[in-house]
């Protein structure tokens, strides 16, 4: 039946959670204590900082310069961690450490390859998702060879299971071809023990490595919840729960013991960072709950997401930065209509720009998109022939759900705002900070 739970549990641990070895040894606690002999499958994103340093490695093989150092840097991070974690086995353990470095040694010397092989001429995204999706092969491989100090875990590579299309850098999920591979595949690993594969990496049918966002993982471990029908996925941060601000902004943050799919998706969707805006429609099809746990505290309550009714939720604050505001004229006067809204919307599609926020006036339509140089460059050259356009960069866009009066005052005050909208439940503004 469709809505049929197995006693599966899948966790994701981020890359706060797999940081160094002490972090990894602390996963493995947490495996230890809370499991209680059910199957795992546990999703593992790049360690700390190790996709944004593969971004910086990408970006200089793209451009034709030196990188050495920078791999270096990275394999020294890695070798490091492996170090750390070796310590925790006996000498009759060797073998299974000679293993461990084996495999790393094996995916540096895949990533040098996949870098020599970088072009200029080529698909910039298609190899970013080459190069960029070496972090989660290493971080399973860490994470695996920690978990087998407590018991048979199986390492697995979700490339060629996870199928997507060739929408790089944000592959779309074929879900019946998946969900074939996955059941297939991953229950009789479970029956060994638990099993440890990456986030963010999907595959193509002709076996080229797709990344499904930038923060996918919570996304995978979706995508492993549907397919394989699991009772429940956890995911495992640095903070107290699902909170109604990031506590590194704002004050005096308060926990969601519980909130409901939908207030979580919009949450999600305006740009709460906990988690991934894809994340929750699968599991809310499926009815399979999600919770969120600090690794810090893994006994705390944390925050149950699921099918319910609560009451009014205090106001939650949503801050994005990286914002660009565009606006679009008509060069005539004419006013703005429902075929120029049409082509500006196809020309956002095309240049691969999601909107944030939009608003209209008689002659004018202006969106709030994340700023990335290269495609608003590429947008306006596509409606360079039909618009006057404009476009501010470096703002930030604030949003309010579930506000009131007193949480408008509380964020607005004292701020020049360059565009504001408001609906039943959302209020949102765009500011230069």
């Amino acid at each position: 039946m469709a809505n049929e739970r197995t006693d599966l549990q899948v966790y994701k641990f981020g890359g706060a959670s797999v940081k160094d070895a002490a972090a990894i040894l602390n996963l493995k606690h947490i495996v230890e204590t809370t499991v209680q002999g059910r199957p795992l499958l546990i999703v593992v994103s790049a360690m700390g900082k190790t996709t944004n340093a593969l971004e910086e490695i990408y970006g200089l093989a793209y451009a034709g310069e030196d990188y050495d150092n920078q791999v270096k840097h990275l394999k020294d991070f890695h070798w490091l961690a492996a170090a750390g974690l070796s310590q925790e086995y006996a000498t009759t353990r060797a073998g299974d450490t000679e293993n461990l470095y084996d495999d790393l040694e094996e995916h540096f010397e895949e990533l040098d390859q996949a870098l020599v092989d970088i072009s200029p001429r080529h698909d910039y995204d298609q190899q970013y998702d080459q190069i960029v999706s070496f972090g989660e092969l290493l971080a399973s491989r860490l994470v695996a060879f920690a978990l087998n100090l407590y018991h048979k875990t199986t390492w697995l590579d979700c490339r060629p299971l996870i199928r997507t299309d060739r929408n790089w850098r944000e592959g779309r999920v074929n879900w019946s071809v998946t969900e074939a591979a996955l059941t297939k595949a991953v229950p009789p690993l479970l029956k060994a023990g638990p099993v440890v594969t990456q986030g963010f990496l999907g595959g193509t049918v002709r076996k080229a490595t797709t990344t499904l966002g930038r923060e996918g993982s919570d996304y995978s471990a979706a995508i492993f919840a549907y397919c394989l029908r699991a009772e429940s996925v956890t995911i495992w941060k640095d903070v107290a729960g699902l909170l109604n601000a990031d506590p590194k902004l704002f004050a005096d943050t308060v926990r969601y013991p519980e909130i409901s799919y939908q207030e979580t998706i919009e949450m999600a969707y305006y740009g709460a960072s906990v988690i991934h805006p894809k994340t929750l429609k699968p599991l809310a099809d499926r009815h399979i709950p999600l919770r969120v746990k600090s690794f810090l505290d893994p006994a705390a309550a944390g925050t149950l997401i699921h099918d319910c009714q609560h009451p009014p939720l205090v106001p939650a604050f949503i801050r994005k930065g990286g914002q660009c505001l565009l606006s679009f004229e008509s060069k005539d006067f004419a006013f703005i209509s429902e075929e120029n809204l049409e082509v500006i919307f196809g020309a956002l599609a095309q240049a691969r720009l999601k909107i944030n926020l939009m608003q209209n006036s008689a002659i004018s339509f202006s969106v709030c998109v994340d700023y990335a140089e290269a495609r608003v460059q590429r947008l306006l050259v596509l409606l360079q022939g039909q618009f006057r356009t404009h476009y501010n960069a470096d703002l930030t866009l604030f949003t309010i759900k579930n506000y009131d009066q007193a949480s408008i005052e509380q964020l607005t005050s004292g701020r020049v705002l360059l565009l504001e909208q408001r609906t039943r439940s959302t209020f949102q503004f765009l500011v230069r900070e």
